[in-house]
């Protein structure tokens, strides 16, 4: 692959450019490299669902597709969701930019690194972002309890928790993300992004979809395009109470859902064990992946329940000079993490391949970090390409004004010329009438704590297969008294629950279950246009836990 090809690098501070402009620029028409930086199922559609598709191609094309609301019907049937309760979009990154736009008060926290939008699409709309590091000395696990009183004291109304997490693949067991929403009852809005879960195995019924549903304040977001292995066609759903889903479903363009989104969608019902099967594969392949990837020495794999492995190169190694040099040398594309608030260009993201993808993969690593042929990337420290978008900037960013929105940015200190710093707090909007009350941020903010430099050797690679240890999360802060809706007494705060929401208790102002799940015209709306018996298909709350 030619040498220019990496020049599209430059060009793409978010992201890495797509396979399209790879495939353009590299001219041999040999089209584009073996694909590690994109996350998505190589197993499905299967060949001859994509063989279907092809034949069907002009007439997919060629006319208007359905509204929103009988593809979302549709989709509901499969899942056996409530249509009332579910907002289909043009992919789960349009459905960020509605919940910031209609949901997100002023302030918004989340946990780095992870998904760029995340951090990037409320400081556009010039919201504050409070960013809870991940610390690489515990393997970037996420310890809900700490966070859920770092929220607290930053005094944030919106918090976001990706599970399991890009790029890591941290994750969260259910009970706990259970327990943390309750203990996050009186901010405005909680987002559990459940993009990946479909790959995770570490518990059988992994998704809190059905608990969002009986919470006034709870969204759940999932993506189709990454598991259904169909990035292009770019959709995917939230699943929240009827107010919250149904408040973002009024916003959505018309047609905001293409013909090929569609088409997928109706041929789904008839590929079911398919699909859990693909699941399946890339499990396994996961923990043979990471295997051979730690047999490296000096590269450290850490534990995922993704579709990915987050990996830290050996010392010495700087992840532009190895992504540019597997791209041109090897036509491996990775995904160097440079530019993810709270990593550096010392990590990558790997998706998991099939094994004679990986077996390229390894062996690309080994010539590029320990040959000779042009030079080993380690041990010598390497000198990089001079458009690497790195962290150093991006992490004082950070630390000065913890993801202050861009307009508090530009607004200069009266008398010094120096930006805002973003631990000053911000007042909070007035409350709509009936509202919940907002309770008061306390004036004196802790410092945002920088990112701690690492004072041991780098630990040896982790061993894998072997299961992560879960870690025991700090006990979780009561939340701040809210005035229980009569004629129930006020509540001096909420319990910690042992288990699940009960079918026929409300959480906090939400719907019962049976609400959700049979009366009040909530009843999932069978599929439209189909008949005759239909293929088992796994529910939200557990798609593909076959094995």
């Amino acid at each position: 692959m030619s040498g220019n090809v990496t020049s599209l690098f430059r060009s793409t501070a978010a992201h890495s450019p797509s396979m399209a402009a790879l495939t353009r620029e590299s001219g041999d028409g040999s089209g584009g490299p073996v694909d590690f930086c994109i996350p998505c199922n190589p197993y499905f559609p299967t060949p001859a669902m994509f063989d279907e598709m092809a034949s069907r191609l002009r007439e997919i094309i060629t006319y208007y597709p359905s509204g929103a609301d009988t593809i979302t019907a549709e989709l509901c049937g499969l899942l056996r969701l409530p249509p009332q309760c579910v907002a289909m979009g043009n992919g789960s990154t349009e459905l960020i930019t509605w919940i910031d736009h209609l949901l997100v008060r002023d302030s918004l926290a989340v946990p780095v690194p992870t998904f760029g939008r995340w951090t990037d699409q409320p400081m556009e709309t010039g919201k504050r972002v409070d960013m809870f590091p991940l610390q690489e000395s515990s393997g970037f696990a996420l310890d809900l309890g700490q966070y859920a009183e770092f929220v607290r004291a930053r005094g944030t109304r919106t918090v976001v928790v990706c599970n399991p997490n890009n790029p890591d693949g941290g994750y969260q067991h259910k009970q706990a993300l259970v327990q943390f929403m309750d203990a996050m009852a009186d901010r405005d809005l909680v987002v559990i992004d459940e993009s990946f879960l479909e790959f995770a195995d570490a518990e059988a019924e992994p998704s809190v979809v059905q608990e969002a549903m009986l919470r006034p304040n709870v969204v759940v977001l999932r993506s189709l395009g990454k598991n259904f292995g169909l990035h292009g066609i770019r959709f995917g759903y939230l699943v929240a109470n009827p107010a919250l889903a149904g408040r973002v479903r009024a916003m959505l363009p018309k047609w905001n859902l293409n013909s090929f989104a569609e088409h997928v969608v109706f041929m789904l019902r008839d590929h079911g064990p398919e699909y859990a099967q693909s699941l399946h594969q890339v499990r396994r392949d996961r923990l043979e992946m990471a295997g051979l990837l730690s047999a490296l020495p000096g590269l450290t794999v850490y534990p995922s329940q993704g579709n990915f492995l987050f990996v830290r190169l050996p010392v010495g190694a700087e992840g532009t000079v190895v992504r540019d040099r597997m791209l041109t040398e090897h036509r491996v594309l990775v995904r160097e993490c440079g530019n993810k608030i709270g990593s550096s260009s010392r990590f990558l993201r790997l998706v998991v391949r099939p094994q004679v993808d990986v077996r390229r993969l390894v062996s690309g690593l080994e010539q590029v970090l320990y040959g000779t042929g042009r030079g080993a990337a380690v041990p010598g420290p390497a000198t990089g390409t001079g458009y690497s978008p790195g962290t150093a900037a991006i992490d004082r960013l950070m630390s000065e004004t913890n993801g202050a929105g861009l307009r508090q940015l530009a607004a200069p200190a009266a008398g010094t010329g120096m930006p805002l710093p973003a631990a000053v707090p911000v007042a909070p909007a007035a409350a709509d009438p009936g509202s919940t009350p907002v309770p008061a941020v306390p004036q004196q903010v802790p410092q945002q704590v920088p990112f701690p430099q690492p004072t041991a050797p780098y630990p040896q690679p982790v061993p894998v297969p072997q299961p992560a240890p879960v870690p025991q999360p700090t006990p979780f802060p009561q939340p701040t008294p809210v005035p229980a809706p009569a004629p129930a007494p006020a509540a001096a705060g909420y319990p910690v629950p042992t288990g699940p929401t009960p079918p026929g208790v409300p959480a906090r102002g939400g719907l019962t279950a049976a609400q959700v799940r049979g009366t009040n015209g909530l009843d999932p709306v069978p599929a439209t246009g189909r008949s005759g018996p239909q293929q088992a298909w796994p529910n939200a709350a557990g798609m593909g836990r076959t094995g």
